[in-house]
């Protein structure tokens, strides 16, 4: 008997040849730790929930997974508030993060020269990315400054819109493929809801100062606040301006309210979950939730802009785009800065772009990610397509975004004030007026 036959025999050589493997593996996973070892890490602080957060956790996890030069963290926070007040708390600390989600709070310029923030434009002046022709329009938005310049990079940059219950469109003889355009018409759809689809809850809106407020005038091609919506630097502090389209549409949505056509308001995000349910038919908020209602795989729907009124414009404007972005934050040492600038790059290319815009509902951030999008995606959601698409072209001088001093904190007032109204515990027009009063003394405020 050979040698090889009698260890073979013996068992031998198995146990040779099962070392070998556990030495190679080792090797391998040595090899690993090794690289996992000299990737930079970076942390991205962020208050996504639900499906959103599954697709960035997702999207983090692949890029990771992709290569060893970067390691990303998220960590997630469950509101505002509390990332903002361990943010501060870490100034001090080298454990702070080197992207930090902010919301909206339509004073850009102001978070850009604080001086734990490097703008977006600096970042990628020194680190550029590569062919990115971004989506959104260069004009005046939310993440740029006055000049155009990136602020923050628009990740969860999305705009009000209406989403709608296919089932029970056609349950109620509606059209699915004909949403109403105005608010006259939508009146006559949520009558049929109630009435013949037997809908308990024919309308409903979260966000609800962003819908009934905010985007009610540049849509109906108007100012939201005086100084061409606080874009004229060379005058005082802008005002809201409530006149009487405001009158109008919150007369009717009181009546709505009292004919149980509108049951659910809130500023918050909780009547998305309603809509994803099936209970409510038509729901207003942001093109962020879309995520939520994709994940109930049962529930088909479509998605139309928000309605205009006829008798203030004879075609409907664009509403303004906001959202949340990714800030960069200044001091993290210069392989950090790379490393972050890095891990947008590879957020912006095409594939990556495409799948959270569709996954998600933000807006594609650049051109080629609007062009990689599926188009069965969109076959799925009428509406969708056409909506998104018109976000390319360039806004109107109502539509370019506003700016107001303080507006983090005069949202709340305003959202008191609509619940008032709504809730028939103050008259609208004197809600409203209580309500611009209270934004005026707030905005003076340094």
């Amino acid at each position: 008997m050979t040698l090889m036959k009698t260890l073979q025999h013996s068992g031998v050589a198995r146990a040779l040849g099962a070392t070998r493997r556990v030495w190679l593996f080792g090797l391998a996973m040595a090899a690993s730790g090794a690289a996992y070892a000299d990737a930079v890490p970076i942390q991205v602080w962020h208050t996504l929930a639900g499906p959103n957060k599954a697709e960035f956790e997702k999207l983090v996890k692949q890029y990771n997974k992709e290569q060893g030069d970067v390691q990303v963290t998220l960590r997630a926070f469950p509101t505002q508030a509390a990332l903002k007040q361990e943010a501060a708390a870490s100034r001090k600390s080298k454990n702070g993060p080197n992207l930090l989600q902010l919301d909206d709070n339509h004073s850009p310029e102001v978070v850009a020269e604080h001086r734990d923030i490097l703008p977006m434009h600096e970042l990628l002046a020194k680190y550029p990315i590569k062919d990115a022709n971004w989506f959104l329009p260069t004009t005046s938005s939310f993440t740029r400054d006055a000049r155009g310049r990136l602020l923050a990079f628009p990740w969860m940059a999305e705009i009000p819109v209406m989403f709608y219950n296919l089932d029970q469109y056609k349950k109620a003889g509606l059209d699915p493929n004909k949403p109403a355009r105005t608010w006259a018409d939508l009146q006559g759809d949520l009558l049929k809801l109630r009435d013949v689809a037997n809908s308990n809850c024919p309308y409903a809106s979260s966000e609800q100062v962003s819908v009934h407020l905010e985007n009610l005038a540049p849509i109906n091609g108007q100012t939201y606040t005086s100084n061409e919506n606080g874009l004229d630097k060379g005058r005082a502090a802008p005002a809201l301006q409530f006149d009487t389209l405001y009158m109008r549409h919150l007369s009717l949505m009181v009546s709505w309210k009292r004919s149980d056509l509108f049951t659910n308001h809130s500023e918050d995000r909780a009547n998305d979950a309603l809509f994803a349910k099936g209970d409510c038919s038509v729901l207003t908020t942001g093109s962020g939730a879309l995520g939520q209602f994709l994940d109930n795989k049962s529930l088909k729907f479509g998605v139309a802009p928000l309605p205009f009124y006829d008798q203030a414009t004879p075609n409907a404007g664009r509403p303004f785009v906001s959202g949340a972005a990714l800030w960069a934050i200044e001091g993290r040492p210069q392989s950090e800065e790379k490393a972050t600038a890095q891990f947008l790059a590879w957020l912006s290319k095409p594939v990556i772009a495409a799948e959270w815009h569709q996954r998600t509902g933000y807006l594609p951030l650049t051109e080629a990610a609007f062009r990689a999008s599926d188009v069965s995606f969109y076959d799925r959601m009428p509406g969708a397509q056409q909506l998104v698409a018109a976000m390319r072209n360039q806004p109107t001088s109502s539509g370019r975004g506003f700016r107001m001093n303080n507006y983090d904190r005069i949202e709340p007032v305003l959202s008191r004030g609509l619940d008032e109204a709504l809730e028939g515990r103050t008259p609208p027009m004197a809600a409203l007026n209580n309500a611009a009063a209270q934004a005026r003394s707030i905005a003076q405020q340094k």
